[in-house]
């Protein structure tokens, strides 16, 4: 069964910007490639920072007052006033860039976009290098999928080939990424894998399963783990 990962959903034409890149140049490439932040690299095209539109609006936020101070000022607060008065990208940028590589899985990268309070990851090569970028935007994406693809994924991966289960014992129904399955297998086991796996699929939102059973065969694991048959 496929996973889905960061390298399959992410943009590999990525607008850069060098550290000495000044403020006007960068918003020049932000409206211009219409993206909201873009990554700053070296001249190996190793990523340094990411200025975002966030810190450009530090100097709209702070125009005609740079220098109004607080006796007792939070660190967010002065990091603001100091970027409102930044003129090239290493003054502005957010370091270090929070990053990712190609074969992370998109729940992984969504976690992580969601723990650091980010919204979007550079993606790094092999040797530290910047290959691509991934938005919040991009990890949704592989909820496009069309229902038939789904429905195929979920009856060829994991009715299939996984469970080994014959055609026509389990129905699979997709609607708008809502995956219904139905029938009758022989042990509660191989039903409740069944269901696990259809969610692992890539685009499916929720599994509906109202397969059936004839043995529950969860209790006899429970007694005996050791000799418990595992499911086919």
């Amino acid at each position: 069964m496929r996973t889905w990962q960061v390298g399959d959903v992410m943009t590999r034409d990525v607008a850069t910007v060098g550290e000495e890149t000044p403020y006007r140049r960068i918003v020049d490439v932000l409206i211009r490639r219409g993206v909201s932040g873009v990554p700053v690299v070296d001249s190996f095209h190793r990523v340094l920072g990411v200025v975002s539109e966030a810190d450009l609006l530090h100097k709209v936020e702070w125009a005609g007052r740079p220098d109004e101070r607080r006796v007792f000022e939070g660190r967010r607060r002065r990091t603001a006033r100091e970027k409102s008065t930044a003129l090239v990208a290493r003054d502005l940028m957010t370091a270090p860039a929070v990053t990712t590589h190609a074969g992370a899985t998109l729940p992984a990268a969504a976690r992580l976009m969601d723990r650091e309070a980010v919204n979007r990851l550079p993606v790094l090569d092999d040797l530290g290098r910047l290959a691509g970028i991934v938005t919040r935007g991009d990890l949704l994406r592989v909820h496009l999928r069309a229902d038939a693809e789904i429905r195929e994924e979920v009856v060829r991966e994991v009715l299939r080939r996984v469970l080994t289960v014959r055609d026509g014992l389990v129905t699979v129904q997709v609607r708008a990424g809502e995956v219904t399955l139905d029938g009758r297998l022989d042990r509660r086991s191989a039903v409740e894998l069944a269901g696990r796996l259809a969610g692992q699929v890539g685009g499916v939102v929720a599994v509906h399963n109202a397969i059936g059973y004839d043995v529950d065969d969860t209790t006899l694991m429970e007694l005996d783990p050791v000799h418990a048959t595992p499911v086919a």
